[in-house]
């Protein structure tokens, strides 16, 4: 039995996630892998990541740029990240996450839930964005809960971006952070992640801090993060998500580094 992220994430110390950024899936543009292939991959680099003393992954596709949003995301998509999450979840002894973007949040938590997976990451959960794939007009939250509970998932956990990164939020300019984690809150979710404007920019220690402040949940750091500053951001966050800097030459488009994963949880220690 795989241990329950709710368990995971609070408690003595702050947790560490690692990214493990799935190639590209079939049908999109940049697809040029066998399923079988992606499988491999991931589940080595997810295992490189628990062997380093990482606390949780979670499996993403990133690399289907440029993306599609919600009912546009094809079956194939949900077909491969099932067989990938399944792998990764059969494999491992720490909790699995799911992420499928852009805004496959009732994907994520039918493999979650097929899987075993623990929790899913969601954007867009609250609010309306303007993000690099459109306008995110609806907020995901009232049919995401309302679909976790008629599939019987009600163990999966749901973890939502606020002031999400790679958008604008124009939008939602007269709120500030602190109300948007209310929303967020007020709306259901299980954990709220504060990041960066984009993909391995730093989150704002007083960010975290605000949402530290403003809500009992769980807080999550979504991006950026670096052995300089675990530390810092541990003073006021459960879990922080690395998917960057523990890449080879701290990008995320590449491999997991071993020596770099291991580092960075050094640093939670040094």
């Amino acid at each position: 039995m795989h241990p329950n992220m709710s368990q995971t994430i609070q408690g003595e110390g702050t947790r560490l996630i690692g990214m493990v950024h799935v190639g590209a899936l079939p049908g999109t543009p940049r697809s040029s892998q066998r399923v079988d292939s992606l499988v491999d991959q991931a589940v080595h680099e997810a295992k490189q990541l628990e062997d380093a003393g990482f606390d949780a992954v979670i499996i993403e596709n990133m690399h289907d740029t440029p993306y599609v949003h919600g009912e546009a995301l094809g079956p194939e998509i949900v077909a491969a990240m099932t067989k990938v999450v399944g792998a990764v979840v059969w494999t491992l002894d720490i909790p699995v996450g799911v992420q499928i973007l852009s805004g496959g949040n009732k994907h994520a938590i039918a493999v979650a839930h097929a899987c075993g997976a623990a929790f899913i990451r969601c954007e867009n959960f609250a609010f309306a964005h303007v993000a690099d794939e459109g306008l995110l007009a609806e907020a995901e939250a009232g049919g995401l809960l309302r679909y976790r509970r008629a599939i019987g998932a009600d163990h999966v956990k749901v973890f939502c971006d606020i002031k999400k990164k790679h958008a604008s939020h124009a939008l939602t300019g007269d709120l500030s952070i602190e109300d948007v984690a209310h929303g967020a809150d007020f709306f259901g979710a299980d954990g709220l992640i504060v990041t960066g404007t984009s993909t391995g920019k730093p989150t704002d220690l007083g960010d975290v801090r605000a949402v530290r402040d403003a809500t009992t949940l769980p807080v999550l750091v979504g991006s950026g993060v670096t052995p300089d500053s675990v530390r810092s951001l541990s003073e006021f966050a459960d879990a922080l998500i690395v998917g960057s800097w523990i890449k080879r030459d701290g990008h995320w488009m590449n491999p997991v580094d071993p020596d770099r994963a291991k580092a960075l949880v050094d640093s939670k220690h040094g």
